[in-house]
């Protein structure tokens, strides 16, 4: 892991105090197989009672984190902005390199033949890195709604939706949003959308963040927006506090989508359908192995 000094800086005893936090917050991540948002570490750092829960705090944070790397007291690649990277195009240096490839990354529809069909839909982009992991695993499609979804991306997910549906399989989305005025109607946006133009029932479930998990994890509270037009109904019910799904460990939140996959996924379905997976990507590792004789029947060598 990347410590790469730049400049020269000295920090008060405080500061240092904090950069040892922060580290000792990223090495656990790390550990687990994650990266960090600041986002994150800034309510790992609240949660710790490490530094208080304001705006202020966090750009106060944001500029420690950011003149510690500079300095070399912090890794480079712990701390990630997921909303932006370079994108293009993979390459290889020989055809049998990308059947070495293809080899380890074949993948058939596992969902194909199930009753249900499941996306994992969460409110923020900036989270996609801590569900990509565990949608991968499962084999689960995952979506970013940035908030309220667009119109045309909404369309388009409810056609995708109404050819599972053709197809005899019944669409479950489970759907992850702050638990504050607008993260909590988005829930129900998209249920009215999506059945608006699926012309049909689409099974929604709100799998955090709800009330029940702010009890049970007790992630640091932020003032509920009172200028939201959801507010009031909001404030009726849960009061003047709000929670980020953000503020939820990256462990926490695989683990729920893993046990709500579960509960409506035939096991016994897929577990064949590993079998198969397995087999076919056998196949294609031989073949890899062999290239040079693939390459020879396809010469006309033999």
């Amino acid at each position: 892991m990347p410590k790469i000094a730049y400049t020269d800086k000295q920090f008060r005893s405080a500061t240092l105090k904090v950069i040892d936090t922060a580290n000792i917050i990223i090495s656990e991540y790390s550990a687990q197989g994650y990266d960090l948002t600041l986002r994150q570490l800034y309510y790992q750092m609240v949660s710790r009672d490490m530094i208080a829960n304001s705006q202020k705090e966090y750009d106060k944070l944001g500029r420690t984190i950011s003149d510690a790397r500079m300095a070399g007291l912090v890794d480079w690649a712990a701390i990630v902005d997921r909303t932006r990277a370079v994108k293009g195009n993979s390459h290889w240096n020989s055809p049998g390199e990308i059947m070495r490839t293809v080899s380890r990354q074949y993948r058939i529809d596992k969902w194909a033949d199930q009753p249900n069909r499941i996306e994992i839909w969460i409110e923020k982009d900036a989270l996609v890195g801590v569900i990509s992991g565990v949608c991968g695993r499962l084999d689960v499609d995952y979506f970013s709604c940035r908030g309220y979804t667009s119109q045309s991306e909404m369309w388009s997910a409810a056609q995708r939706l109404r050819g599972y549906i053709d197809s005899g399989q019944r669409p479950v989305i489970l759907h992850l949003g702050d638990h504050d005025p607008s993260g909590i109607d988005m829930t129900r946006d998209v249920q009215s959308r999506l059945e608006l133009f699926c012309k049909s029932d689409v099974q929604i479930n709100r799998i955090a963040l709800n009330y029940s998990q702010v009890e049970k994890y007790n992630p640091p509270p932020n003032p509920a927006k009172t200028t939201d037009t959801r507010a009031a109904d909001y404030i009726d019910l849960h009061g003047y506090s709000s929670w980020e799904l953000d503020a939820l460990d990256p462990s926490t939140i695989s683990a729920l989508i893993e046990s709500e996959v579960a509960k409506v996924r035939d096991a016994s379905l897929w577990q064949r359908a590993e079998q198969k997976e397995t087999q076919q990507r056998a196949l294609l590792s031989k073949a890899s192995n062999d290239w040079g004789q693939v390459v020879k029947f396809l010469q006309g060598g033999i």
